[in-house]
């Protein structure tokens, strides 16, 4: 049906009150037991008219349209041209109320339309008003109050452009839903309201203060329908064994299933296991906070893109865990409202997180971390730990720049010593440079506990791409963080390839970390730690700039080499490794900044 200039208004309504009915249960009943009584009591006003004008209207009837034919019983016949009743007026001016009415012009009756039609079609427009109760009052018409009366809606009559009955409840049936205000019908100006407007002004106001929506606009029925899913998702998960063991056979599922995506991710089976467990735990909890649970599925999914996840990947992890669930529960347990709240819950952040994933190429990627472990090595030198929220991946060898709340805005590069595949701790060494700053707020004002914010690692060092090529390693200062990151995956890989690392400090207590370094190379196949002090008692260690211990060392023109440290450090190692015969391809490092 048109909605154009050219459709009739009141069909229209007559449409949308079908409508609303039909949606609301509890009203079809109302509004059908409203229009039997309404056609009752006009079939009775019919009938005395009727056997009043007997003969009158036997004489006149036209056949084929006489009385009772075509119509349902207790309906009018239609009249002919310019006589009878027309919009329920009969010809001898007596309403079918029985009220006194002006004569009018004489109205042109409608084309037969079928058994039943002139319950509602009877005439023209005016007709049609006059049959539903929309018509003015006429002389006689005893006054009702409200603004019923003042907009011609009699009492006790369903109004047919909006479907609300104006002598119904003043606060609605509770187990019906609210429709909203209805729509404008034509131009401005041609609106049937059954409310004054101070009436309508003032439900608003009722229903505003009643519904107290949040800022977030949430509705309080969805906000219950939210939390039914999400104490559906907290039963299912403690009937089948809690976060730990769900996430233990979800991660064993996705093995089986995906393995490519666990290899992506960082970390070890039994971190990302850990991560699968405070991810299931963390959107529980928050099922019943929109905003917020958008907001981290479209990091985590910026997180995922950051991994080299695909899209596809993820399509079988919600039935993965849907398997994950159901595997932990006794026979008979497991519900089909468990089932789909779970598929429910997938299907919404799927999407999230791939509108995360789009992000990536528009906005920075932004890791929140948690410093878990913060030690003083030196009076301006501090070993910071941090454990990510969400999985960071980046390679043994690259930085990331560091914000700290107490600078914000200020970012500043720092080499990752952890090991990606050991766990998912990422671990920075930072000296002070002055008081305050970035530097010094790591450094003096940082406690277990605080947040530092992360960004994407950057920088080219790598481990070389071939497994026979040796690697030598040269570090000044807290340059050797890089090399620890190396060292703690050529460990653990196990890999047999030969490495070697060059350390050179000042003096004998700025090796901070070389307890650790030894332990590490210990547990690789083929890895030497060799510090090198410049100034003062060595001890153990040899003596003398670093450059000339590893000429002495040996010839290294066959393996790949790598320098941090200061820029002058960068700088006279370079030259001093050309003059040694090794070619500037083999050298590696990051630009000073």
């Amino acid at each position: 049906m048109s909605s154009g200039p050219g459709a009739d208004p009141h069909l229209l309504g007559l449409l949308r009150a079908i409508r609303l009915r039909q949606s609301a249960p509890d009203a079809a009943t109302a509004g059908a037991a409203d229009t039997a009584a309404a056609l009752s009591e006009m079939a009775a006003a019919e009938k005395a008219e009727q056997d009043e004008d007997e003969a009158t209207a036997e004489s006149r009837a036209t056949p084929g349209h006489s009385a009772g034919v075509g119509f349902p019983a207790g309906s009018p016949p239609a009249e002919p041209t310019g006589q009878g009743r027309v919009g329920g007026v009969g010809a001898s001016g007596r309403s079918s109320r029985g009220a006194e009415t002006p004569p009018g012009p004489p109205r042109e009756a409608p084309p037969h339309r079928g058994a039943g039609s002139e319950l509602l079609w009877r005439g023209g427009q005016g007709a049609v008003l006059g049959r539903s109760g929309l018509g003015g009052r006429g002389p006689g018409t005893p006054d009702r109050a409200g603004a019923s009366a003042a907009y011609g809606v009699p009492l006790n009559r369903v109004d047919p452009i909006t479907g609300i009955n104006p002598a119904g409840p003043t606060t609605p049936v509770p187990s019906v839903p609210g429709v909203p205000k209805a729509r404008p019908i034509g131009p401005t100006g041609t609106e049937f309201p059954s409310v004054t407007p101070a009436e309508y002004a003032a439900y608003v106001a009722r229903t505003t203060t009643r519904r107290n929506l949040p800022a977030d606009g949430m509705d309080p029925a969805d906000t219950m329908a939210l939390r039914d899913t999400q104490r559906l998702l907290s039963t299912s998960l403690t009937f089948a064994g809690g976060t730990e063991e769900v996430a233990g056979r979800l991660w064993h599922a996705l093995l089986q299933a995906q393995p490519d995506l666990l290899t992506l991710l960082p970390g070890s089976a039994e971190t990302q296991r850990d991560q699968l467990a405070r991810a299931l735990a963390w959107l529980v909890h928050r099922l019943d906070d929109p905003p917020g649970v958008v907001a981290g599925c479209a990091q985590l999914g910026a997180v995922l893109a950051e991994c080299g996840v695909q899209w596809n990947q993820l399509q079988l992890v919600g039935a993965a865990l849907a398997e994950a669930m159901r595997a932990g529960m006794a026979p008979g347990v497991w519900r089909q409202d468990f089932d789909q709240a779970w598929r429910w819950t997938w299907q919404h952040v799927h999407e999230w997180l791939v509108h995360g994933g789009t992000l990536v190429a528009y906005q920075p990627t932004i890791w929140d971390t948690e410093v878990i472990g913060h030690e003083l090595r030196r009076p301006d030198l501090a070993v910071v730990r941090l454990r990510p929220f969400l999985p960071m991946p980046y390679r043994p060898g690259q930085y990331a720049r560091v914000e700290v709340s107490a600078v914000p805005g200020i970012w500043r590069p720092y080499s990752l010593a952890g090991a990606p595949h050991v766990d998912d701790v990422i671990e920075l060494h930072v000296r002070a440079k002055t008081e305050t700053g970035v530097s010094g707020t790591l450094v003096h004002d940082t406690r277990v506990g605080d947040r530092v914010r992360v960004t994407r690692a950057e920088g080219e060092m790598r481990l070389p791409a071939e497994p026979g090529r040796g690697v030598l390693m040269i570090a000044g200062d807290t340059g050797v963080a890089p090399m620890k990151a190396m060292l703690s995956h050529l460990a653990a890989a196990q890999d047999p390839r030969p490495a070697v690392l060059f350390w050179g400090v000042r003096t004998l207590d700025e090796l901070y970390d070389v307890d650790e370094l030894t332990a590490i190379a210990r547990q690789a196949p083929r890895a030497t730690v060799v510090p090198v002090v410049s100034e003062g008692d060595p001890g153990p260690y040899p003596c003398g700039l670093v450059t000339d211990a590893v000429a002495a060392y040996g010839e290294w023109s066959s393996h790949e080499i790598y320098l941090a440290g200061p820029p002058l450090m960068l700088a006279a190692t370079s030259v001093a490794l050309r003059e040694l015969g090794v070619s500037p391809e083999r050298i590696h490092h990051d630009a000073p900044e």
